[in-house]
């Protein structure tokens, strides 16, 4: 009887390490059978002539007008940082839903706060001064609708899959369906235009126009924002903690 069942299991030992050599074999085949990874292009020759072809059209425009020129210098320096850092108003919004990262959210955040110390520093020495404050154009009346065309606005944008400036950055990378969100985009924005007038007289202009340094001085509506922005990078970065954990 022990004897019987002594060789069952060394027949089934040796059933067991052939199936493993066999499989160990197949997949030794298929790895060999894989094809070889091509080998990546060198990229720094057309590297290098992009950057002449942007200098020349500089130097060719600096002929024109001097304006002309550092727009465009900025305009190709601009989309060169958005490509490499894949910076996206939308993805700093929707990446902590779908992957639980918020590295854009906290950039914008961190951007935001360079903003406001810049513009304040700005606006505040020309207060200081007697001078009109610029940019006072843009403090508007908000509203209800406000909140309305922000949340229809950022559907949109997550629909499109990038925000105006991620659609510009994606088009020069070559994706055709970023063509159809300009498209839109321009004939959305043209229809806005169109129709303005009769939102900002019935609508907008209903709201109340608030601007922070009014109500809290100064350094107590640069302190407030900077408050607010530093609490939503702390719940930001641990929420990260917390997703990814």
């Amino acid at each position: 009887m022990s004897e019987n069942n002594t060789s069952n299991i060394s027949s089934t030992k040796e059933a067991s390490t052939s199936s493993l050599s066999s499989r160990r074999s197949g997949s030794n085949g298929s790895a060999s059978r894989r094809r070889p990874r091509k080998k990546k292009k060198n990229q720094i020759p057309a590297g290098i002539i992009v950057t002449l072809i942007v200098i020349l059209i500089a130097v060719l425009l600096s002929k024109v007008s001097a304006t002309a020129s550092l727009y465009w210098i900025l305009g190709v320096s601009f989309g060169a940082v958005l490509q490499r850092g894949r910076f996206c108003f939308t993805a700093s919004m929707r990446d902590p839903y779908l992957t639980g990262s918020t590295t854009l959210t906290r950039a914008v955040l961190i951007a935001f706060a360079l903003t406001t110390i810049g513009f304040t520093a700005i606006k505040y020495g020309y207060f200081v001064k007697g001078l009109p404050i610029p940019g006072m154009g843009y403090v508007v009346p908000i509203s209800l609708a406000t909140i309305a065309g922000g949340f229809i606005f950022g559907i949109g944008m997550v629909i499109a899959g990038g925000c105006a400036s991620g659609t510009l950055m994606r088009i020069g990378e070559g994706f055709q369906m970023q063509i159809i969100s300009l498209t839109f985009f321009a004939i959305g924005s043209l229809w806005g235009a169109h129709d303005f007038g009769w939102w900002k007289y019935n609508v907008i202009s209903k709201g109340k126009a608030i601007f922070l340094p009014d109500v809290f001085g100064w350094a107590g509506a640069l302190v407030i924002q900077l408050g607010l922005i530093f609490a939503i990078y702390y719940f930001a970065q641990r929420y990260q903690e917390k997703q990814t954990h």
